[in-house]
């Protein structure tokens, strides 16, 4: 039977995240990164509905502020420019009104992701991991390898 389904299943079972090399590998969401172009409203926003909101930290090696909505099972992490050469203000030049920057996936040995990812040839941006805004490593992957979305990998 031809379906919505069956047309999706067969699509990602071709992508390189469907293969199982990455079995066992990846670990629960971290958190969901929004682009805010006022950094204070989105803030007051999730504050308003009871949720447990940081202030905002500058994480100048990244060019952004964050904000982190602790959500108990995982965080919404609010982003911010900081700079001129922010890729967050590229992104807000984009879209306006802010939204979905990338999602955050725990793995337990941020090493051995980085080569097991570049072995499938999804590409990484960046050779190495960086410190992220949660003081532990991180990478990111390049969107058009991840289903169009930009996927950070962080160690657990």
């Amino acid at each position: 039977m031809f379906n919505a389904f069956s047309i999706g299943r067969s699509a990602l079972a071709s992508r390189a995240f469907s293969t199982s090399a990455l079995s066992g590998l990846l670990g629960k969401l971290n958190h969901v990164a929004i682009a805010c172009p006022d950094l204070e409203k989105a803030s007051a926003f999730y504050k308003n509905l009871g949720a447990n909101v940081s202030e905002a930290m500058p994480q100048k090696e990244h060019g952004v502020y964050t904000v982190f909505v602790n959500l108990g099972n995982s965080k919404i992490e609010l982003l911010h420019p900081l700079g001129e050469k922010s890729p967050i203000a590229a992104f807000l030049e984009k879209n306006k009104a802010g939204g979905i920057h990338h999602v955050c996936i725990e793995v337990g040995d941020i090493n051995k992701a980085i080569k097991t990812v570049k072995s499938l040839g999804i590409r990484t941006i960046g050779d190495e991991a960086k410190i992220g805004a949660h003081g532990k490593p991180v990478i990111f992957l390049h969107p058009k390898d991840c289903l169009g979305v930009l996927t950070e990998l962080e160690q657990a």
